[in-house]
């Protein structure tokens, strides 16, 4: 009883975060301007597109979005299309029935019915093959799907909202992405900034990662030296905010006497 009335707290103190957008760390101009994007956006349910370089955070947008919505109480489903092989992924969005095909022992639920009346968010979407995006663009015209092995429509009302590092207008101008589909998600365009056009935020977020790392390992504060700071800014952070992170939490584990200097900074 005390473990689950921790974790219900725990999952109250995360959903309370995720509200007020505390978990989004930086005050530049160009992080001020997404997340007054992100607000508009948050009162309607149209699609949102989000766009940007690897590691700029699609996905924590992703979440403010939802978790700020009328559906904040509703599922957030993530779905990475780079991540799920290409042979495997309608059955992951659409679901199938119990013998569709080997291995399927049971009927399992696609993505898209388990986000039903909440928000479903689907990463990566310039990586969608030719052949499912047409397959795709019917569930969000027609809002149903159908398992495979199945010829019986289920309806679905999901909230989209889709990310890619890709520019899906050259990627429709290559024909590998159909305009149809372009113009079915366009929706409400958020591009978010690469974390060199940031300026100080760099330095905000070195703290914050620093501290939830110490934090969570038990390990004491540390700080970072002003020669640290001057080479956090000056360096170009082609990964973004994900380098960062990484290369924070290093930067902690090496460091002597609390201080994160030069020569922690891999």
């Amino acid at each position: 009883k005390i473990e689950l009335t921790g974790e219900i707290e725990r999952l109250r103190e995360e959903v309370n975060v995720k509200y007020d957008f505390s978990n989004i760390k930086g005050n530049s101009d160009e992080l001020k301007k997404v997340l007054k994007l992100v607000e508009k956006a948050a009162k309607t349910n149209i699609i949102v597109s989000i766009s940007g370089e690897t590691g700029t955070g699609k996905e924590q947008i992703a979440k403010a979005i939802h978790y700020n919505s009328s559906l904040r109480k509703r599922p957030f489903v993530a779905v990475n299309m780079a991540a799920i092989p290409t042979e495997l992924i309608e059955s992951e969005l659409f679901g199938y029935e119990k013998g569709a095909f080997t291995g399927a022992d049971s009927r399992k639920l696609g993505r898209f019915e388990e986000a039903n009346g909440g928000t479903l968010f689907l990463d990566e979407i310039g990586e969608l093959e030719l052949s499912l995006q047409s397959k795709l663009l019917r569930v969000l015209q027609e809002k149903e799907v159908i398992r495979l092995g199945s010829n019986m429509p289920q309806k679905v009302n999901a909230r989209i909202i889709v990310a890619t590092n890709r520019n899906l207008k050259e990627e429709v101008s290559k024909g590998s992405f159909r305009e149809d589909l372009y113009f079915r998600l366009l929706g409400f365009p958020i591009e978010l900034p690469p974390l060199k056009a940031r300026g100080n935020d760099v330095l905000i977020l070195s703290k914050h990662f620093a501290d939830a790392f110490c934090k969570g390992n038990k390990l004491k504060k540390v700080s970072i030296s002003p020669a640290a700071q001057t080479r956090l800014k000056k360096y170009n952070w082609p990964g973004n905010v994900r380098e960062l992170k990484a290369l924070v939490e290093l930067a902690v584990v090496l460091c002597d006497d609390h201080i994160i200097d030069m020569e922690h900074l891999n």
